[in-house]
C-alpha cells in the first residue's frame, strides 16, 4: 500500500503470519524447493506455511490457453452468471486431487440442481413461512424434541467440520460439507413439516422455524468464504450484519421476537443458449 513502506513486514517478519501458495502442479518445484531455499538464504523471513498445489482445470480435455482459444475469458462467465453462483460452481470443481474438466453444462447443473434447489430454496421457504405465519418476526421456541436437539447440534458439527477442512486447504470438500449442512436443514423441515403444523399447532411451528433459522445462520457462516455476497445478505437479514468483514466463525443466534430483514431469492435458475 502506498504510504506504508513497512507494511510487508507484517507478512514476512511476523511469526504469527501464515502464507499459502496456491499454484498449479507445474510450479511445485520452484515454490516448494527453490523459493524456500532463496528465503532461507536471505534469512529472517517467513517460509511458506503450505503449498497446496492443484491439478489443472481443463476445457474439453485441453489445458486452458488464450492463444490457442481453449477455454473462455472470465468476462464471458461474469456476463452470464451471478458472481456468487459462479464461485459456487467453480469451488465444487476445484482440481485438488486430479484434473477437472470445466464445461458450461456442468456449471449450469451445479447452480440449478444444487445451489438454487438446496441453499437458495432453503432460505427462501423458511423466510417466507416466517413472514406468512409470524408476520416476519422470529418466533420464540418452545420445548425441544429430540429432532430439534439434533438439528441444533448438527449446525455446530457443520461449523467444526468445515473449519477443519479449510485449515487443511481442502476447499472442495469444505464447500461440499457446508452444502451438506443446508441439506440437513432441508431434511429437518421435511420431517417437521411446519407448513402442516401451522394448521393446528403454531407453537410447534414456531419452534421448527426458529431452529431452521439458526441452522441457516450457521450455514451462511460456513458458505461465506465461498460466496461472501449472498452470505452477507442472509446474515444481515437474520440480524448479524458483517459490514464488509468476515463473520466470526461461530453459530450466530437469530434472536426471537426480532424482525427479519428484507431478502429476496438469493439465486436465479440459469439457462444458456447454445453458444460456441
Amino acid at each position: 500500500m502506498q504510504g506504508t513502506p513497512d507494511a510487508w513486514k507484517e507478512w514476512w517478519l511476523n511469526p504469527e503470519a501464515e502464507s499459502y501458495y496456491f499454484i498449479g502442479k507445474d510450479n511445485v518445484p520452484f515454490h516448494a524447493i527453490y523459493w524456500p531455499a532463496l528465503i532461507m538464504g536471505h534469512g529472517g523471513l517467513n517460509l511458506p506455511t503450505d503449498v497446496p498445489a492443484n491439478q489443472f482445470v481443463t476445457f474439453g480435455g485441453s489445458k486452458a490457453s488464450k492463444s490457442r482459444g481453449v477455454g473462455r475469458p472470465l468476462n464471458w462467465y461474469l456476463e452470464r452468471f451471478e458472481a456468487d453462483a459462479l464461485r459456487y460452481a467453480l469451488s465444487r470443481s476445484f482440481p485438488e486431487t486430479n484434473d477437472s474438466d470445466l464445461n458450461d453444462d456442468e456449471i449450469v447443473r451445479r447452480i440449478n440442481e444444487e445451489l438454487v434447489a438446496t441453499w437458495g430454496n432453503l432460505v427462501n421457504r423458511v423466510v417466507s413461512m416466517t413472514n406468512r405465519y409470524f408476520d416476519g418476526v422470529v418466533p420464540a421456541p418452545g420445548p425441544f424434541t429430540d429432532a430439534d436437539e439434533a438439528a441444533m447440534a448438527g449446525r455446530l458439527n457443520t461449523l467444526d467440520e468445515v473449519s477443519d477442512l479449510l485449515y487443511d486447504v481442502k476447499l472442495r470438500a469444505g464447500i461440499g460439507r457446508a452444502m451438506a449442512g443446508a441439506q440437513e436443514a432441508n431434511a429437518y423441515l421435511s420431517d417437521l413439516v411446519p407448513w402442516t403444523t401451522a394448521k393446528t399447532d403454531m407453537d410447534r411451528t414456531g419452534t421448527t422455524l426458529w431452529v431452521a433459522l439458526q441452522m441457516i445462520a450457521a450455514c451462511a457462516v460456513t458458505l461465506f468464504p465461498y460466496m461472501p455476497g449472498t452470505s452477507s445478505q442472509v446474515l444481515e437479514a437474520l440480524g448479524s450484519p458483517v459490514d464488509g468483514r468476515a463473520p466470526e466463525w461461530a453459530a450466530p443466534e437469530v434472536a426471537a421476537h426480532s424482525p427479519l430483514g428484507e431478502i429476496g431469492p438469493l439465486f436465479a435458475k440459469v439457462e444458456l443458449e447454445n453458444e460456441n
